[in-house]
């Protein structure tokens, strides 16, 4: 007879033994503990990333996929079928007009889950857009405060949050805008913790979550928002860089580093302007 510990037990040991982010190598992939839900980050155009998470997916066992790339509308369009072919998943998911990088890079962890179950996290972006004026508690609709959303968040948070969104966007948006930006991340995040918490109930799990470094951190990313509204849940995130972080730790339980990808500088479209 096999025995599983409770997932509140496997919670606390993961919490212990993860006191501090580890750096490890891509092999270590391979040997990720056991936990309900596992954040896989990445940056969005580097094959590296998506190559590992592929491993992770599959070494996990995972029974449920969510991505931040899909609706739950277009999630649910995809066959048994569809999946054994990159072309025609492409074509239904109307992946080439998605603004997503190539869906070259992503079709392997597709692969990799098998016949896990697929989940969209994202939202339409009528939706993200409407958070940024109303904020992410008027457009979650009666669930928000499940996910925190109705709570302030701290002034020091706050205020961080809104320097990454200006520094994220080469210190091109105004000021007034700031705000709701992070409004619109904490909607994203919520939405993407939905659609964990209906991947668990419906598979038992693991779920492996793919998404990019900012919803995978574990102090206000996804992970928090999912702590919030289902504490029960054993979760760990591993993040992805392209140069080791600051000093100190990163907010992941386990992070790696990959050579980066050559792009054009980010700030050349604000610049031409």
């Amino acid at each position: 007879m096999r025995y599983t510990l409770p997932s509140q037990t496997v919670a606390a040991l993961l919490a212990a033994v993860c006191v501090s982010a580890e750096e490890i190598e891509p092999t270590g992939l391979y040997g990720l503990p056991q936990a309900d839900v596992v954040f896989l980050g990445e940056h969005h155009d580097n094959p590296a990333h998506h190559a590992h998470q592929a491993i992770a997916v599959e070494a996990v066992g995972a029974r449920a996929l969510v991505l931040e790339m899909l609706t739950e509308a277009e999630a649910l369009r995809i066959t048994p079928e569809l999946r054994e072919s990159e072309p025609a998943l492409e074509a239904v998911l109307g992946w080439n007009a998605s603004g997503w990088p190539d869906f070259a890079m992503y079709y392997p962890i597709f692969a990799a889950a098998g016949d896990a179950a697929i989940f969209g996290g994202a939202l339409e972006h009528d939706r993200v857009r409407q958070a940024v004026t109303d904020g992410a508690a008027a457009v979650f609709g009666d669930a928000a405060p499940l996910f925190g959303l109705d709570d302030a968040l701290d002034d020091a948070e706050q205020g961080q949050r809104e320097a990454d969104q200006l520094a994220a966007h080469c210190d091109a948006l105004p000021v007034a805008i700031l705000a709701g930006m992070v409004e619109a991340q904490r909607l994203r995040d919520a939405a993407l913790a939905r659609a964990v918490i209906a991947a668990f109930a419906e598979t038992g799990g693991p779920v492996a979550v793919i998404t990019g470094n900012g919803h995978a951190r574990t102090d206000w990313g996804v992970p928090r928002a999912l702590e919030q509204a289902a504490p029960d849940l054993s979760v760990i995130s591993v993040g992805q860089f392209e140069a080791a972080p600051p000093a100190g730790d990163p907010p992941f339980d386990f992070w790696l580093v990959t050579e980066a990808v050559e792009r054009p500088d980010p700030c050349d479209t604000f610049e031409q302007r």
